[in-house]
């Protein structure tokens, strides 16, 4: 697993732009501000490119690479088309699935259900009731949160923060190596285009 996973602090930002029909993020570390991960969606078709500008947008299938700034690939998440309820599976560097996610029905607010590659319950993904907020639980235990409101380290980062649309926070809980890792960070990805 590639060392970018060793961090428990990723930076956000979304690439704005008034005829950008692609999902395409940069991860920023929050110690310097540079990029570690591009998220990229490459290869996209002239039909979800047509509907990704009406309000079908968010039944539009993706497929987003995620790759260091020189090119290695260290996950790919990926969705078809979807009418009501969709599952998003996450691939590893080596293009191996290594999970999925797909929303609850029922639920209060907004809860995934995430699974490991076999298909079972790995974790939850909870929002609070604004859908503002997100955490990623195992029982009662937090793994990880994703904050579009966030405080964070302090004023050192008041120059990024103004472009940061949210932060990805993962506990000391999930060990280092843990494939969880790369299925918190694939998850929390695509939130935004599974919803909106």
């Amino acid at each position: 697993m590639h060392e970018v996973f060793n961090q428990n602090i990723f930076l956000v930002k979304k690439h704005l732009g008034l005829l950008k029909a692609a999902n395409n993020f940069d991860i920023l570390d929050p110690e310097t501000g540079r990029i570690i991960v591009e998220c990229r969606e490459d290869n996209l078709g002239m039909l979800t490119k047509v509907f990704r500008f009406t309000k079908y947008k968010r039944f539009t299938p993706f497929n987003i690479e995620l790759r260091t700034p020189d090119g290695a690939r260290l996950l790919r998440v990926k969705r078809g088309a979807t009418f009501i309820r969709s599952t998003v599976h996450v691939y590893d560097a080596q293009d191996q699935a290594i999970g999925s996610f797909k929303l609850k029905f029922f639920t209060w607010g907004y809860a995934f259900q995430v699974l490991d590659a076999e298909g079972q319950p790995v974790f939850i993904l909870k929002s609070n009731f604004t859908g503002r907020n997100f955490r990623f639980l195992a029982g009662d235990l937090e793994l990880a949160h994703v904050s579009k409101q966030w405080e964070g380290i302090g004023k050192k980062l008041t120059r990024l923060t103004s472009t940061v649309n949210y932060v990805i926070e993962i506990t000391q809980d999930v060990p280092t190596d843990s494939p969880a890792r790369q299925l918190i960070l694939g998850t929390a990805i695509c939130i935004d285009m599974v919803l909106k």
